[in-house]
C-alpha cells in the first residue's frame, strides 16, 4: 500500500470537536517542514537543473493531475507578477486542461498519452525541463509524460510523496517528500499538498533570485498590477533613494518598474 493511502493516525473524527480537529490537523502539519528539510539536497539538485535550463533559454514545465496539477499551475502563474518574467517561461499543465483547474475531469489523469500531447502543443524541446508533480508517484498522465520526455532527451524532475515510485524512476532529478498517512485517510490535498507547495516555493524562488530577478531581498521586477503593489514599489524606491513618497511614485509610474526607476534615480 502507498504511504499516502495508509490509515490515518486518528480515528472517530466525526466525534471530535472543531477545536480538537484543528489541533490534530496542526499537529500533523508540523511534521511537514522537517520532512521537506530532509530532502534539501535533492531539491537543490533540481533547482540547479532548472536554473541551467532557463539560463540557456529553455523553459520549465510542470505536469500533474488534481491537486498536484493545480499546485503546479499556481506556482507557474505567480512567476510573472512576482518576478516580471514571461508567462511562457514557467508553464503549468494539468490533466484535463484548464477546465480541470476548477472542476475534476473524470479519468483524464489515467490517459497515459495526454501529457505528451499537452507538451507538444506547447512546442516542448530539448532545451526545456519538465517536472512531474504527483503525491501518489504513479499517476499515468505524469509517468508516461516524463518517460516520453526522457526518450526525447528532455530533462525531467518530480515531486512525489511515496518512496521508490514509478514517477521517480523516470525522473533525472527526483524529490521524494514522504509525508506519511493523511489526517483524513488518502486526502493528499493536506500534508502531501503542503509539502509539494513548500518545494515549489523553493524551486522557483531560488531560481529566480539566481537569475537576477530579486535585488537585495526586494521584488524589483514585480508587475505593478494594483494599488497595493504600486505602493510597495514606491516604498522600495524611498528606501533606496532620497525621494519622498510623491516623487518616488512619479518616478515609478514614469519608468514602469522598480528596477528601471532605481536605475534612473540613483
Amino acid at each position: 500500500m502507498k504511504v499516502t493511502e495508509q490509515e490515518s493516525n486518528h480515528n472517530n473524527l466525526e466525534q471530535k470537536s472543531i477545536k480538537e480537529l484543528v489541533t490534530l490537523i496542526n499537529q500533523e502539519d508540523l511534521t511537514v517542514a522537517e520532512i521537506v528539510k530532509a530532502q534539501l539536497e535533492s531539491i537543490s539538485a533540481l533547482a540547479e537543473a532548472i536554473y541551467q535550463a532557463l539560463s540557456d533559454g529553455g523553459r520549465l514545465f510542470y505536469i500533474g493531475a488534481g491537486t498536484s496539477g493545480r499546485l503546479g499551475i499556481l506556482d507557474a502563474s505567480e512567476c510573472p507578477p512576482t518576478f516580471g518574467v514571461s508567462h511562457h517561461l514557467v508553464v503549468g499543465l494539468i490533466a484535463g486542461g484548464d477546465k480541470a483547474i476548477r472542476k475534476a475531469q473524470e479519468f483524464a489523469e489515467d490517459n497515459p498519452d495526454l501529457a505528451w500531447q499537452d507538451l507538444q502543443a506547447n512546442h516542448i524541446s530539448k532545451a526545456d525541463i519538465v517536472v512531474g508533480i504527483a503525491a501518489s508517484g504513479s499517476t499515468p498522465y505524469v509517468v508516461n509524460g516524463l518517460k516520453t520526455c526522457q526518450t526525447h532527451k528532455i530533462k525531467t524532475g518530480c515531486i512525489v510523496c511515496n518512496p521508490s515510485s514509478p514517477i521517480a524512476s523516470v525522473s533525472n532529478y527526483p524529490i521524494e517528500v514522504v509525508t506519511g498517512p493523511e489526517f483524513v485517510t488518502g486526502s493528499t490535498r493536506m500534508k502531501a499538498g503542503t509539502a509539494q507547495k513548500l518545494v515549489l516555493n523553493m524551486l522557483t524562488t531560488s531560481v529566480m533570485i539566481k537569475m537576477g530577478r530579486v535585488k537585495g531581498n526586494r521584488m524589483v521586477d514585480m508587475q505593478l498590477s494594483n494599488d497595493k503593489l504600486i505602493d510597495r514599489g514606491v516604498k522600495m524606491l524611498q528606501n533606496s533613494s532620497n525621494l519622498d513618497y510623491a516623487a518616488a511614485k512619479a518616478a515609478l509610474l514614469k519608468y514602469g518598474s522598480v528596477r528601471l526607476a532605481l536605475e534612473a534615480v540613483n
